[in-house]
């Protein structure tokens, strides 16, 4: 009885790991750009989830947005 019991775990403890090898995240990368209307851009990001096992790939579910302000270059004067 103790050395099934050891089996099963051992078992439980493979089939964990093989779990836990099969999927990965990745990222975060940049999925959109585009502007706000008054020269400044948006920039979204998110993850990227791929499950070795079954071959699907998903995005995260916390993208994150940022507002980069666009200035313009200083004018330089002329001699």
């Amino acid at each position: 009885m103790k050395k099934t019991i050891q089996i099963a775990g051992a078992g439980i403890m493979a089939v964990a790991v093989a779990t836990l090898a099969g999927c990965s995240t990745a990222g975060p990368f940049v999925t959109s750009i585009s502007s706000d209307g008054k020269g400044d851009l948006i920039v979204q990001k998110n993850t990227v989830h791929v499950n070795g096992f079954t071959g699907i790939v998903s995005t995260g579910e916390n993208p994150t947005t940022e507002v980069i302000r666009v200035l313009p270059e200083p004018q330089q004067q002329q001699k």
